[in-house]
């Protein structure tokens, strides 16, 4: 089935005006419109990729009646030049959202890996991996990708941030805090228990991540096996239809020599009262600035 953008699904994922995507309709027929039986206009993914490479190459100062008189082939050798030797966010941001809606892994794993090779894994992960999710969810929201673009994007970035971890897991250095994480039942923010995982790590962190999906019993097993210095946890999706006090509780009264660190949109619409050993911290910049502080 084919995707259908608006002409504002165009103009946020490119950057470029609605106003200004029409006068070039017009002026230099760069897209071309397809219309609804009830004359709504729309447009497919091919125009959506025209406009992206469109995007790269004005930004770089060529003009749009010389582009529109390219081929398509001509364009795309054109932007493949600039986004080889050109560092910009908005163009990696670009290059990268044209790979992940032609599933194209093999150019998406260059360009990665040159930004990561470039500003290293973090800033990678934090300046253009995260606002490229955040694009493609709110395209997938308004029905106007399809939820695969976002599965392999998030299938990549899992693959990448494993591998990180398993790289400083290697290291003789890991004596810091014992860190316990975990997902409970119903929640699927993964790649921030992955992210977490990396930097505390990194910081040179002991840590156990047992996954999503987790019954409070075995985080609880866990919990009496390892002996954590913290336990890390995040409730967004989970605890929406049932309160997350009784849960919080349980889990700080079984736990009560480990810090437990918990986010999360439920903590922050239910506002549960916090036993002695449980911190809340609204954000994950807040958790990343208290892992570099215990760090040291």
């Amino acid at each position: 089935m084919t995707v259908a953008y608006s002409i504002k699904d165009l103009e946020n994922l490119s950057g470029i005006k609605a106003h200004t995507l029409r006068i070039w309709e017009k002026r230099y027929g760069i897209i071309k419109p397809n219309r609804t039986d009830s004359n709504i206009r729309y447009y497919k993914d091919e125009d959506l990729q025209t406009i992206l490479n469109i995007s790269i190459l004005n930004r770089h100062g060529i003009k749009i009646s010389r582009i529109a008189g390219m081929s398509g082939d001509d364009i795309r050798s054109k932007v493949v030049e600039i986004t080889r030797v050109e560092d910009s966010f908005a163009d990696s941001l670009d290059a990268m959202m044209l790979s992940v809606i032609e599933l194209d892994e093999s150019k998406l794993n260059i360009l990665l890996d040159h930004q990561i090779n470039t500003f290293g894994f973090e800033a990678t992960i934090n300046d253009v991996l995260y606002p490229l999710l955040d694009k493609l969810s709110l395209m997938w929201m308004a029905g106007s990708v399809k939820a695969v673009h976002e599965n392999f994007m998030v299938s990549i970035i899992k693959r990448k941030i494993t591998v990180e971890i398993d790289k400083l897991s290697k290291a003789d250095n890991l004596c810091g805090k014992r860190c316990l994480l975990f997902l409970p039942k119903e929640e699927t923010y993964e790649l921030s228990l992955l992210f977490l995982n990396y930097l505390l790590v990194k910081h040179g962190h002991r840590v156990i991540n047992l996954g999503t999906g987790m019954a409070l019993i075995d985080i609880l097993e866990g919990n009496q096996i390892f002996q954590p210095d913290y336990i890390y946890t995040l409730f967004n999706d989970s605890f929406d239809q049932k309160p997350l006090q009784p849960y919080i509780d349980e889990l700080a009264r079984n736990a009560p020599h480990a810090v437990i660190i918990i986010t999360g949109y439920q903590v922050s619409t239910q506002q549960p009262r916090l036993p002695e050993n449980v911190r809340f911290m609204a954000s994950f910049p807040e958790i990343r600035d208290f892992i570099s502080i215990q760090s040291h």
